[in-house]
């Protein structure tokens, strides 16, 4: 009995459209995974991947408008191709999604690029301003004022870290940290006589597009302590979306967790005995 009911419907066409819209997602499923590779190896200049990423959401928006068109169609001469409009939808989704959450966090969050614990004296990018000079890069000096007005109202928990063990091992502990995320170290001055002010810069990647974001570390002596001061800055584009702000905030708890671990390790000195009684 199946095979009567089923009969004249898999003898109806397959619709053209929704294969237009099945073949336009997976196209664009392709496109982005090319761009990138193209951002993360360095295969051409940002601006063709840009491209490149922008088509590829263009084409999954497109593939929504077939693939639309072609329920209409269907529900309306009853042919074949359900199935590939709701693989279409499903790929355009996964397409389209995070895009559209970094558009919510752009219209959320201010539109800067550069964040810094201590913007009054930011560390400086000295190895690193080499390397933001190409044609589209942010330059190496600190956005200013402006940016830091806007840092503050966005993110004011971000400021200088404060910790109760000396510069040497919380330089070691900053360097452990940055070393552990695989970020690409372009220069490591540890403290040194006279000014003992230690200073790490180093290349980090965005999750997913892999876009380069450069961070400047410095370790000063305060007492018997020490102070970290940190710089991130997105190397292309006036908004990071956020991305620096998180980079500070958890670098900055896992130097205070750690140094609180090393803090807590050091050897304690031995109790002193209370003085002994000669009785006469």
């Amino acid at each position: 009995m199946a095979r009567r009911f089923s009969a004249p419907y898999q003898s109806e066409p397959v619709s053209g459209l929704a294969s237009w819209a099945r073949n336009l997602a997976v196209f664009s499923v392709v496109a982005v995974l090319v761009s990138i590779l193209i951002v993360r190896f360095g295969f051409l200049e940002i601006k063709p991947a840009l491209a490149t990423f922008f088509g590829a959401l263009a084409c999954a928006g497109v593939s929504i408008l077939f693939g639309l068109a072609a329920f209409v169609a269907i529900w309306q001469n009853g042919s074949r191709g359900m199935s590939r409009i709701l693989l279409a939808f499903l790929i355009d989704a996964v397409v389209l999604a995070y895009p559209a959450y970094l558009g919510l966090q752009y219209r959320k969050l201010p539109a800067i690029h550069d964040i810094t614990t201590d913007p009054i004296d930011p560390p400086r990018f000295d190895a690193l301003a080499r390397l933001r000079t190409g044609e589209g890069t942010n330059p190496a000096v600190y956005a200013g004022l402006y940016s830091a007005e806007q840092q503050r109202t966005a993110y004011p928990d971000i400021e200088t870290l404060e910790l109760e063990i000396p510069v040497q091992r919380a330089y070691e502990v900053t360097l452990q940290l940055v070393t552990k995320r695989k970020w690409l170290i372009i220069d490591e001055r540890p403290p040194q006589l006279p000014r003992r002010i230690g200073h790490i810069e180093a290349v980090a990647r965005t999750p997913i597009m892999g876009f380069r974001e450069d961070v400047s570390i410095r370790v000063v002596p305060d007492g018997d302590g020490s102070r970290v001061d940190i710089r991130s800055a997105s190397r292309y584009f006036e908004s990071d979306l956020g991305s620096n702000a998180a980079r500070v905030s958890k670098l900055i708890d896992d130097i205070s967790t750690a140094a609180d671990s090393a803090n807590l390790k050091k050897p304690q000195p031995p109790p002193k005995l209370p003085p002994k009684i000669v009785k006469k």
